[in-house]
């Protein structure tokens, strides 16, 4: 994979920890630059910027600011120089109680929607701007859900519809814009051993992910980064808009 990602320049959102910290390792260590959004912990990122050190470059930036990402991508694609693909891997998912208050309830919902939907779409228009203005085509990974298609349960309603949405703009993407050298992918988790994944297991218990997966153990962040280095190569350009299902079985499309 190395021959392909090297000199690479990646950008990945929410990179920090779990699927994304896997992904950013990955690329990496395949020689990539990568340019790794976090909001909050910075720390965690202290010995990946020591062991790679000017390939590593990371960029703090709270997603909810969505008026703030054409700044946010300006700044990263000056400092990386220019940018071949866009992982959009940062994602929210907030226990929300249908039987609670409509203030706390639409809250919830409209927070997760800027973070796991709106802030990726703006990406999104922005990577292809700069993608055409370059005129050497581009890619876009969309860290999606299998809740997407599955649905999800009453309290993650708004998580399974913004990551609904991420499919159809990675596949509209892909229509659009292939002809003018620009792909797009969607990967499809199902329960992945991640801090956020915890909320799940705290509510309903980790024996319910369990029983719902074709395989023994839960799929863990390191089975997800080397797909996403192989769309990222250019090796599969020719599946622009498709989704891939990394979810041990649980559920298939």
């Amino acid at each position: 994979m190395e021959r392909y990602l090297k000199n690479k320049k990646i950008l990945v959102t929410g990179g920090s920890k779990g699927i994304g910290k896997s992904i950013v390792d990955f690329l990496l260590v395949n020689g990539a630059t990568v340019a790794i959004h976090y909001n909050r912990n910075e720390a965690s990122l202290k010995n990946t910027i020591e062991k790679f050190p000017y390939k590593a470059i990371p960029f703090q930036f709270n997603l909810e600011n969505i008026n703030s990402i054409p700044s946010f991508m300006e700044n990263v694609i000056q400092k990386m120089g220019y940018l071949d693909v866009l992982v959009n891997n940062a994602g929210i998912a907030i226990s929300s109680d249908i039987t609670g208050p409509d203030n706390d309830w639409i809250n919830t919902w409209n927070k997760t929607m800027d973070v796991n939907l709106n802030a990726t779409g703006f990406l999104c228009k922005k990577a292809i701007q700069h993608f055409l203005s370059m005129k050497k085509g581009g890619k876009i990974i969309n860290i999606s859900s299998r809740a997407a298609f599955r649905g999800d349960t009453e309290n993650y309603m708004d998580y399974a519809a913004s990551k609904a949405g991420m499919v159809a703009l990675a596949r509209s993407i892909a229509r659009a814009f292939g002809k003018r050298g620009i792909v797009a992918f969607t990967i499809a988790p199902g329960f992945v051993q991640t801090e956020m994944a915890q909320q799940f297991f705290n509510q309903y218990g980790k024996e319910t992910a369990l029983d719902q997966i074709a395989l023994n153990n839960l799929t863990n962040p390191e089975d997800i980064a080397p797909f996403v280095g192989f769309l990222a190569s250019g090796l599969a350009d020719h599946a622009t808009g498709g989704t891939f299902d990394i979810n041990a079985g649980s559920y298939v499309h």
